[in-house]
């Protein structure tokens, strides 16, 4: 059944706000929302000194780091929602896809207070968080085609309804985000790699150095950028100490501007398929970390726009991982089934939001 949440608040106006935790990577989040779509409290505590000795996310260290802060942020939530425990209706926490260990400090701390507020428990896929926050943010009518790009993550999906997702591509090797942290690293552009390598590239020449535009061309809509970083590995060992911060700045340049053309290119394909079973003008919707990269923003814009497309990207705030997505996921959930999850929910590491998806496409598929 798909619930249109847009009439929840006419419809329901007694439902209460939620809670919502998220601790699927490195942010520790928290967040109140309300049915009508108001965010209440949006806190989220980034642990980027904790892991920026080691040049990327350590799950252990985030574990720990979301058990020593995880319940002065659920209260400092709450606090500046002005609302208790009892004045909600449910408690929602991320309960995968992502690094387990942290997963499951937030999913066990969500259990409890559900358990000790009388509360229903719902467990969020991290990636419908992402997939329905255009929804939040700018209330997107389904059906709508979703271009999700994170560090974990990189695919694009028919939006249908609340648990439908119907994915069309997905990455063979690494996802954009990855590509992106990992290219910064070894440019020697610092943590965390994809907002450096953004900064560096504007001050650079996105023309100087013939880089691959990966699957550009090929059918179906399928992503890949292993091949990619491999090319700027070669072009930053052929340099040397010729690797000055201006040919640093044109190579990320480079690097971005390849990156937008293999998502512009595998996005026009996956318009297209979109459109046979949906028809033109629904929404084309851009969500993930990588979603906050201007220039990739502005690529995707043009495509859109070149299609008769509403375009929506989440404000920059909620492309990275965030607690509001989560707890506005719940509301979409508590819409269509008010009864939430059993507390023996199992958090999964992997949890892709089309199964059948994971058997049929890419190898990449199974990475959700």
């Amino acid at each position: 059944m798909i619930v249109d949440v847009a009439i929840l608040k006419r419809k329901r106006t007694r439902v209460k706000p939620i809670l919502g935790i998220e601790t699927s990577c490195d942010e520790t989040a928290a967040s109140v929302v309300a049915a009508d779509r108001t965010i209440l409290s949006n806190v989220v505590l980034s642990q980027l000194d904790e892991h920026r000795a080691f040049g990327g996310v350590v799950p252990e260290i985030a574990a720990r780091a979301h058990l020593d802060h995880l319940d002065r942020i659920v209260a400092q939530a709450l606090g500046d929602a002005g609302l208790k425990l009892g004045d909600l209706s449910a408690i929602a926490a991320t309960a995968g896809p992502g690094l387990i260990g942290g997963v499951l400090v937030g999913a066990t701390t969500a259990k409890a207070l559900a358990m000790v507020a009388g509360l229903p428990f719902l467990a969020i896929n991290h990636l419908e968080g992402h997939a329905l926050t255009a929804r939040l943010t700018d209330n997107v009518a389904y059906p709508y085609l979703l271009l999700l790009v994170s560090g974990g993550h990189c695919q694009v999906l028919a939006v249908e309804g609340v648990g439908r997702y119907r994915r069309l591509g997905t990455t063979i090797d690494d996802a954009a985000g990855e590509a992106f942290d990992k290219t910064a690293k070894l440019m020697g552009l610092g943590y965390p790699g994809g907002p450096a390598l953004e900064r560096a590239a504007k001050a650079g020449d996105s023309k100087r150095f013939a880089l691959p535009r990966p699957m550009l061309g090929r059918p179906g809509c399928d992503f890949s950028f292993s091949g990619l970083k491999t090319a700027v590995r070669r072009r930053v060992d052929e340099l040397g100490e010729a690797l000055d911060p201006q040919a640093t700045a044109d190579l990320a340049a480079c690097f971005q501007a390849a990156v937008a053309a293999s998502l512009v290119d595998r996005s026009r394909h996956a318009i297209e398929m979109f459109e046979v079973d949906h028809g033109a003008g629904h929404a084309f919707v851009v969500a993930g970390g990588v979603a906050a990269n201007q220039s990739l923003r502005a690529a995707l814009s043009e495509l859109a726009g070149s299609r008769g497309m509403p375009f929506i990207a989440p404000p920059m705030a909620l492309c990275t991982d965030n607690a509001a997505m989560i707890a506005w996921a719940g509301h979409e959930r508590m819409a269509a089934d008010p009864q939430g999850d059993g507390l023996d929910f199992k958090p999964r590491p992997r949890w892709p939001l089309d199964p059948g998806a994971a058997r049929s496409i890419g190898a990449g598929a199974v990475k959700a």
